[in-house]
């Protein structure tokens, strides 16, 4: 049986060995799309969507960025920003001959995906931004400042999906037992001499608490002025407000929005509402 992605490895600019998965075939001639995780969160969020965008060939990428997942950690916590991963994913395109792609970025990878717009405009065919705007909520960033590198090592899985459910219930509060097992699973790894911890650097939360978002929000969102753009908003979120969104639509007249329901942040973008937003906006660029 074929396995379903390629896992990738690259060598960044500062000499960090970083990790994607690649799905599809290397051939596929249609737009790719690339996949850009929230701040503690990696490749393994988006498998699902992955799986059902790939399944006739076409290429989906999604990395882990430094730090987190298969990436290695950074030396240095300050690297841990918005524009360094930017650069990160520039140059992994880059490697894999992809010069111009469909972005779907969660949260903080949303901003990235902002980012890339401003220093590699052509990159950009068109951008989902799930659950991410250029303000941010107090709550739901203070909610994430709180967990983010402060989080428990579980020794049982059990555990782990207790950990995360506590989180985040809030933002999901219908989800299955199953759901909560990916979700566990997706955010902790095993430890080699038994129990569990985040599969993140924990120095990505103090890099967070000590410099914040960073920049100007709607600068960056300016960068996606002329590419066709949906965004995704978690019915529940408590970091995208509605009256975000609608200064989104003001600030960009032609941009999509989406509600999810059941969902805040962030959507898991295996949703049925989610993926039709995305499959449409795939189609348009397209088109």
């Amino acid at each position: 049986m074929m396995a379903a992605y390629r896992d990738l490895r690259y060598t960044s600019h500062d000499g960090l060995s970083l990790y994607a998965r690649y799905y599809g075939n290397f051939s596929d001639s249609r737009l790719p799309v690339v996949c850009l995780p929230g701040l503690t969160r990696n490749s393994k969020d988006f498998e699902s969507l992955a799986l059902h965008l790939s399944q006739g060939g076409r290429r989906v990428i999604s990395p882990d960025f430094r730090g987190r997942g298969l990436s290695d950690y950074d030396p240095v916590m300050m690297n841990y920003v918005p524009p360094t991963y930017a650069r990160d994913v520039i140059e992994l395109l880059g490697l894999t001959g992809i010069n111009r792609a469909v972005f779907v970025g969660t949260s903080l990878g949303g901003i990235v995906t902002q980012i890339v717009s401003l220093l590699a405009p052509h990159l950009l065919a068109g951008a989902v931004l799930n659950d991410i705007g250029p303000e941010l909520s107090p709550e739901g960033l203070a909610r994430i400042a709180a967990f983010a590198g402060n989080q428990s090592d579980p020794a049982t899985w059990d555990e782990a999906v207790a950990q995360i459910k506590g989180l985040n219930l809030s933002q999901f509060p219908v989800l299955p037992d199953t759901a909560w097992e990916r979700f566990a699973h997706a955010v902790f790894v095993e430890k080699p001499e038994g129990g569990l911890r985040p599969n993140y650097d924990a120095k990505i939360g103090e890099a967070l608490r000590t410099g914040g978002p960073g920049g100007d929000l709607w600068a960056v969102f300016g960068g996606l002025a002329a590419v066709p753009t949906a965004v995704l908003r978690g019915a529940l979120s408590d970091l995208l407000s509605p009256a975000t969104v609608a200064k989104m639509v003001a600030a960009k007249p032609d941009l999509v929005t989406v509600e999810v329901p059941e969902r805040g942040h962030a959507p898991l973008l295996d949703e049925p509402v989610s993926v039709a937003a995305i499959e449409a906006l795939i189609a348009r660029v397209e088109g």
